[in-house]
């Protein structure tokens, strides 16, 4: 299937309108991650492995400009650099009518939208033989099910999903000790409420292999 083609949003976008800014991030690591840009390091810490990968869009790139320092996936949600990107990636989504104003969170239609994407795709059974493009698809519309499902290590080892937590369709833990759905994601993404960060990456990324 060509889902990303058929629904007509990037799935940052997707993930941003289902998931917040946490989901957005999370798809741009995913999508980092199986083009080989990103590595995990010490601390469930991820940093660029190298030149940025040709057909990388804007949102992505600004990510792994982000991870040329190791971060830990919530700082990188903080950085100020992907904030911006975030806040770019939100003025065509507004001027669409899908974000209202003025915390910017999605509209019932664009909630009723994503929902019939998430129903219209459902989580793959397996996850042997799925592009890259469908990979990014399946999390950018079902959050840590997919994860957990398609990428489990990887998504450990980055922080990227609460191990703990059972796994619900749409939502992004982010390592989080806690799932907590869009609403709470957007709140978080105004206030700068995003909890302590690790201070601590000494030491470079190591090849943490591969799901």
């Amino acid at each position: 299937m060509d889902g990303a083609t058929e629904i007509g949003w990037e799935p940052h976008e997707v993930a941003l309108l289902g998931g917040g800014p946490p989901g957005a991030v999370t798809v741009a690591v995913v999508a980092l991650h199986l083009k080989g840009a990103v590595e995990t390091g010490p601390r469930r810490t991820l940093c660029a492995t190298g030149p940025e990968p040709e057909e990388l869009g804007p949102f992505a790139g600004t990510v792994l400009d982000s991870l040329r320092v190791p971060l830990t996936a919530r700082e990188l949600v903080r950085h100020p650099d992907v904030r911006l990107a975030v806040a770019l990636t939100r003025i065509p989504l507004a001027e669409e009518g899908l974000l209202r104003y003025p915390r910017l969170g999605p509209t019932r239609g664009a909630r009723r939208q994503v929902e019939f994407w998430r129903a219209r795709h459902p989580l793959p059974a397996v996850r042997h033989g799925l592009s890259d493009d469908d990979t990014l698809l399946a999390v950018a519309l079902h959050g840590d099910a997919a994860l957990r499902l398609l990428l489990p290590r990887f998504a450990l080892r980055a922080g990227l999903m609460n191990p703990a937590a059972p796994a619900d369709g749409g939502r992004f833990s982010l390592g989080r000790g806690r799932f907590l759905r869009w609403r709470d994601e957007y709140e978080d993404s105004v206030t700068g409420d995003w909890g302590p960060g690790h201070g601590d990456h000494a030491g470079s990324c190591g090849g943490g292999g591969g799901d």
